[in-house]
C-alpha cells in the first residue's frame, strides 16, 4: 500500500487562545486540524480475548475502544488458538514527514498497519515502537509535506474547559464531538501510571488513538478509554495527556522502546482513620505497606508505614498520583521524596530503578549463552488480569529453537527450568550457564504446559 507524496500543505494560522467563558470556533478547528487526523486500519492474528464477547463486557466497564469493533466479536463461544482479526482506530500526524501517534492497543498483535488520510490515500505504516504502560504507539509512513496538528499543553487544561474530539467511531471517519474537561489526574483500574483527562465528549469504539483538542485547536490529549456498561458511550471518556504522550514519543523515536522508573514499594490510599492514627492533618499521600529488598526505596531508607506526600516538591494527592509521578520518570533519575514518619515530615533522595516493561530479546544476552529465539516483554496490568497471572513474560515473537519447539506468539513464559520468570534477568541467568536444553513453563489460553527447548 502506498501513494505519492502529498503536495506541500500551508498550515492555517493558529486560532487565538480563548478568553474565559468564550465558545470555541469548532468549525475552524475541524477545518484546520481535521486533515491531520487519520484512520488506522490493522489486521493480524491474536489469542481471543474473553472480554470481547458481549455479555462479559458488563464485568469490565473500563475497556479499550478497540474491543467491540466490527470484526472483533467472538460469537458462539471462544475458539482455541489464534484467530484472525481486523479493526480500525484513529491517530494523528505530529510531523510532516509521516510521524503518527495512536494507542498501543490499536496496533497490538497487528501484522499489517495501514494509515488512511482524509483525502483517502493509504500508506502502509511501520510501528516504530509501542508502550503498553502508557498505551502510546508511534507509526511512520513514507510521505512528506503532510498536514500536522498543533500541540498544546495538557498541564494548562482546567476542569470546565471546552474540548473537541475527532476520530473514526465505528469506522465513521472524521467525526467531531464536543464537551468539557470533566476531571484531571484521573487514575483508572489497572492504569496507575497515566493521570487521565476525563471528558464528556462523545467517543466510541474507533475513536481510540484520536486527538482531543482544546478550545484553541491545540491537541491536549489522546482518546484512549471509555467507561461503559453497554459497549457504547455513556458520558465518561478518558484521554492520555499530550505532554506524557510526547515524552513517550521522543523515547520511541530515539531508541525504539520506553523505560519507566521504579521505586519498589507497595502502596495504599490514606483514609481519614489512617491519617488520624499517623497524626496527619488530613488524608493525603501514599502509604507504604511493603518495601522490596534491593529496590530503590530500600536503598533510600523508605520503611513500611511511611507516607509519601511529595515527589520533587509536587504534592502526592493519593496513591495513584505517586504511581504516575514515579512511573513517568526515567530509570536512574534521582527524586526528592517528602515522607511523613513518626508524626513529622522528613525528606530523602532516591535513585529510581528500571521497571521491566519494555520488549527485550531472549536470543543472546550480551553475547552470553545459546540462542533461545524469543522476543519477550512484560505484561501490562490489563494483560495480567485477562490471563490470570501475576508475572511471566509475553512472547511477542518466536523463531529459531523456541519456534521449532512449538512456542508461539501470545504464549506467556512463567518459568524456566523450574525457576519463576519475573523479568529478562531470570532468562539470561539460565542461558549464561550454556544449557543444552531448557524447559519453559508456558501458559497458552487456559492451559499450562512445560515445553522442552533443545538449544544444541
Amino acid at each position: 500500500v502506498g501513494a505519492a507524496a502529498a503536495a506541500a500543505v500551508v498550515p492555517a494560522a493558529p486560532i487565538a487562545p480563548l478568553p474565559p467563558g468564550a465558545v470555541p470556533d469548532y468549525r475552524a478547528i475541524v477545518k484546520q486540524a481535521g486533515p491531520a487526523v487519520v484512520g488506522v486500519m490493522v489486521s493480524g492474528e491474536r489469542q481471543p480475548d474473553p472480554n470481547e464477547d458481549g455479555p462479559d463486557i458488563q464485568n469490565d466497564p473500563f475497556f479499550r475502544f478497540f474491543r467491540g469493533m466490527p470484526g472483533f466479536q467472538m460469537r458462539g463461544g471462544q475458539p482455541h488458538g489464534k484467530v484472525p482479526f481486523r479493526g480500525q482506530g484513529s491517530g494523528f500526524i505530529v510531523a510532516s514527514d509521516g510521524l503518527v501517534l495512536t494507542n498501543a492497543h490499536v496496533v497490538r498483535d497487528a501484522k499489517t498497519v495501514t494509515v488512511r488520510l482524509t483525502d483517502h490515500r493509504e500508506f502502509e505504516a511501520k510501528v516504530l515502537g509501542s508502550d503498553p504502560v502508557t498505551d502510546i504507539a508511534v507509526l511512520r509512513i513514507a510521505a512528506k509535506d503532510l498536514p500536522t496538528v498543533r500541540l498544546g499543553n495538557s498541564d494548562a487544561a482546567e476542569v470546565g474547559d471546552r474540548v473537541l474530539a475527532i476520530g473514526a467511531p465505528y469506522g465513521l471517519e472524521q467525526t467531531a464531538t464536543q464537551g468539557i474537561v470533566s476531571a484531571k489526574g484521573r487514575s483508572l483500574p489497572d492504569d496507575t501510571v497515566v493521570p487521565f483527562i476525563q471528558t464528556d465528549a462523545a467517543v466510541n469504539p474507533g475513536n481510540s488513538g484520536g486527538p482531543l483538542f482544546d478550545g484553541s485547536g491545540a491537541v491536549i490529549g489522546i482518546n484512549a478509554q471509555i467507561y461503559t456498561q453497554s459497549g457504547g458511550f455513556q458520558g465518561l471518556s478518558f484521554a492520555i495527556p499530550i505532554n506524557i504522550a510526547m515524552k513517550v514519543k521522543d523515547q520511541i523515536v530515539a531508541t525504539g522502546h520506553v523505560q519507566h522508573g521504579r521505586l519498589g514499594v507497595m502502596i495504599q490510599p490514606v483514609n481519614q482513620a489512617l491519617a488520624d492514627s499517623f497524626g496527619m492533618a488530613k488524608p493525603e499521600g501514599a502509604l507504604v505497606s511493603k518495601v522490596e529488598k534491593g529496590s530503590a526505596a530500600a536503598e533510600a531508607g523508605i520503611k513500611p508505614g511511611d507516607v509519601i506526600t511529595q515527589v520533587n516538591g509536587k504534592p502526592v494527592t493519593d496513591a495513584g498520583s505517586l504511581s504516575s509521578q514515579i512511573g513517568l520518570a526515567a530509570p536512574g533519575e534521582k527524586v526528592t521524596l517528602t515522607l511523613w514518619r513518626d508524626h513529622g515530615s522528613k525528606t530523602i533522595e532516591a535513585k529510581l530503578g528500571k521497571a521491566q516493561d519494555e520488549t527485550a530479546s531472549a536470543g543472546n544476552a550480551a553475547g552470553e549463552g545459546p540462542q533461545l529465539g524469543l522476543a519477550l516483554r512484560s505484561l501490562s496490568r490489563d494483560e495480567k488480569r485477562q490471563a490470570g497471572v501475576d508475572g511471566g513474560l509475553l512472547v511477542d515473537d518466536a523463531e529459531g529453537a523456541a519456534a521449532r519447539a512449538g512456542i508461539e506468539q501470545g504464549d506467556i513464559v512463567l518459568a524456566i527450568n523450574g525457576k519463576p520468570v519475573k523479568g529478562m534477568d531470570d532468562i539470561r541467568s539460565v542461558l549464561k550457564t550454556h544449557p543444552k536444553q531448557v524447559a519453559l513453563l508456558i501458559k497458552r489460553d487456559d492451559e499450562t504446559l512445560f515445553v522442552p527447548v533443545p538449544l544444541g
